[in-house]
């Protein structure tokens, strides 16, 4: 009786022991999978960062910009630099600073339409 009573448990735990590994193998690849898939958006984005030494957060913030529109970048980047000159009084570190936060959009800007033009060129064909 306790022979067979060892099997059972023997049994069962082999099969538990199988189904976890399986459950654990199938867990690695979807996280592997989704690693990858914001990997390739959040490369591009942090070779941005790395380029212009700022982050995108930043770099709205410094612009006073909630989202990605050109022409309200432009007008703030504008704006700020203007009144940051040197000659009026103002600093040329933040001066340089808003010139950054420009550069960071502006690649920001473009690594979107990028990302737009691959996701329209792959439904296209």
């Amino acid at each position: 009786m306790a022979r067979y009573l060892a099997q059972i448990v023997m049994l069962g735990a082999q099969v538990v022991g199988k189904a976890f590994s399986r459950a654990v193998r199938q867990e690695f690849a979807a996280s592997r999978a989704a690693a990858e898939a914001r990997g390739r958006a959040g490369r591009q984005s942090a070779v941005a960062s790395g380029m212009t030494g700022l982050g995108l957060q930043e770099a709205k913030d410094i612009l006073n910009v909630s989202k990605l529109d050109a022409a309200e970048i432009q007008k703030n980047y504008e704006n700020l630099f203007k009144m940051n000159e040197k000659a009026s009084g103002g600093s040329f570190y933040l001066q340089s600073k808003v010139v950054r936060a420009k550069e960071r959009l502006d690649e920001e800007l473009k690594i979107q339409e990028m990302e737009n033009q691959q996701k329209t060129s792959e439904t296209g064909t």
